[in-house]
């Protein structure tokens, strides 16, 4: 999940969660200033009141950054059940007093040092009922003895408590992915669910330990989905869609705490940064040389997307063809590969080459499949690769022949390191763009004879003065 933001709106629930009651979404300030004015009263000490008002910005923002009802299945961010969450009351009246203070400070909120998520501000009014949080009368005996509000919270919480000022503000989006993830998906999400279900796995053992969650959804990553899934009755596919994204979210909120004041907490290097959320133009790598790519493959389809050079710098002509292609699908025109466009773009690519018989193809070999291949995998283009690379193993001895299993096997890695060695590519066993091409290539020379076997009979040299 990303950092805490302040929600434009939030939908509140009247009545307990699985009550048949009323949803009703208004801006997150006036919902602040709602509850403010149910539980508080404006009389009191200004300290008091932004003590107060801190803690039920905090505790609001802990449901919406869990997503602890969304990630259940409700339709909503938070009740008004005084139960389970804060007291608001549909159509009350607002004091002025709360309402200049929660205009001040709605974008502030606590967390504790270190941490990411905001802090469960669990309180209590001190009196009828008590808590291990804060006291609602009790911050005004510390107001009316000189305490500023941010003494008065960390009289409560703790003196590792922070107050996080000026939070960006915008809609709710909901975190699961636009496109479920499996084998070879890539980018931020596939880190979210690596980094999570590694720390779930501590509570429940059977859940295989991910060694490497640098955001590849590999064999490692499906297997512990798989496990998940079946512990938790979900449809054992290995695949995180919704269903399985949700409740990975929900299980991880449970055994970290994150809803709790005790909340064992959300440390930084636990936010996937493993891939930039957007590339803008004047980027360069790996990634934008894969888009190129893509795009290069939908332009023969599309005469919107104009072909670019695969050179892996996000230069102005690319910045044309992604906007060309942003216009042709819909999708808002910026010029920038955000989350939704690569995903769009990998889609319309994907069903491109699926459905290309071998006598469109661009080149003599199958296109890029558009994602890493690491061990384990399987499907349509092992049984290429492998076809690619025996063909390679009959002309370089030192390419030992790939097999045909179907699985990128051991067998097949072997085979790829000895091409990465031969073509001067970084060693790794994985195929990327570079190495694919440079499988494919080779084999394109084999089959039109311009490497040969020593037993191969190479042809004449015919020029102009010769006769046959």
């Amino acid at each position: 999940m990303p950092f805490p933001y302040i929600p434009e709106t939030i939908t509140v629930h009247l009545g307990e969660p699985d009550a048949d009651a009323q949803n009703v979404t208004l801006p997150f300030s006036d919902y602040i200033k709602n509850v403010a004015s149910s539980e508080i009263y404006p009389t009191w000490p200004e300290s008091a009141l932004r003590a107060n008002i801190l803690a039920q910005i905090s505790f609001a923002l802990n449901r919406v950054y869990t997503e602890y009802y969304r990630s259940r299945g409700y339709p909503f961010d938070i009740t008004n059940s005084t139960a389970v969450d804060q007291s608001f009351i549909n159509g009350r009246s607002i004091y002025d007093t709360v309402s200049v203070i929660v205009d001040d400070i709605f974008s502030d909120y606590l967390r504790r040092d270190g941490f990411v998520e905001p802090l469960f501000a669990q309180y209590c009014n001190g009196t009828t009922v008590t808590c291990n949080g804060l006291s609602q009368w009790g911050t005004v005996d510390l107001a009316e003895q000189g305490r500023n509000s941010v003494e008065i919270v960390k009289t409560y919480y703790g003196d590792d408590i922070s107050i996080v000022v000026d939070a960006p503000i915008r809609g709710i989006t909901a975190t699961a992915p636009r496109r479920n993830l499996n084998l070879g998906s890539t980018g931020n999400d596939v880190a979210f669910v690596q980094l999570r279900l590694n720390r779930i796995s501590n509570n429940f053992p059977s859940i295989p330990k991910i060694p490497n969650p640098n955001g590849f959804y590999d064999v490692a990553t499906r297997d512990a989905v798989r496990e998940f899934q079946s512990i938790f009755d979900l449809a054992v596919d290995g695949i995180v869609g919704r269903a399985t994204w949700y409740k990975i979210q929900q299980i991880y909120a449970s055994v970290k705490r994150l809803n709790d004041l005790s909340s064992e907490g959300i440390t930084y290097n636990e936010i996937p940064k493993i891939f930039p959320n957007a590339l803008s133009p004047g980027a360069e790598g790996n990634e934008i040389r894969v888009i190129q790519y893509m795009i290069n493959y939908i332009a023969q389809y599309e005469d919107t997307v104009n072909p670019v050079e695969i050179n892996g710098v996000f230069d102005s002509p690319t910045e044309q063809a992604v906007r060309g292609f942003q216009r042709t699908y819909g999708i808002p025109e910026t010029g920038i590969i955000d989350e939704n466009t690569y995903a769009r773009m990998f889609d319309v690519y994907n069903a491109i080459i699926i459905s290309l018989p071998d006598d469109q193809l661009l080149a003599p070999y199958r296109p890029y499949p558009g994602f890493l291949i690491t061990l384990g995998f399987d499907g349509s283009y092992i049984i290429p690769l492998q076809t690619y690379l025996n063909a390679i193993s009959t002309v370089f001895t030192e390419v030992p022949e790939a097999g045909s299993s179907g699985v990128y096997d051991e067998q097949t890695r072997n085979a790829v390191l000895a091409v990465q060695n031969l073509t001067g590519l970084e060693i790794t066993g994985v195929v990327n763009l570079a190495t694919w091409n440079a499988i494919g290539d080779l084999y394109a020379d084999i089959r039109s004879g311009e490497i040969t076997t020593p037993t191969q009979f190479p042809g004449y040299v015919i020029d102009g003065g010769s006769q046959l």
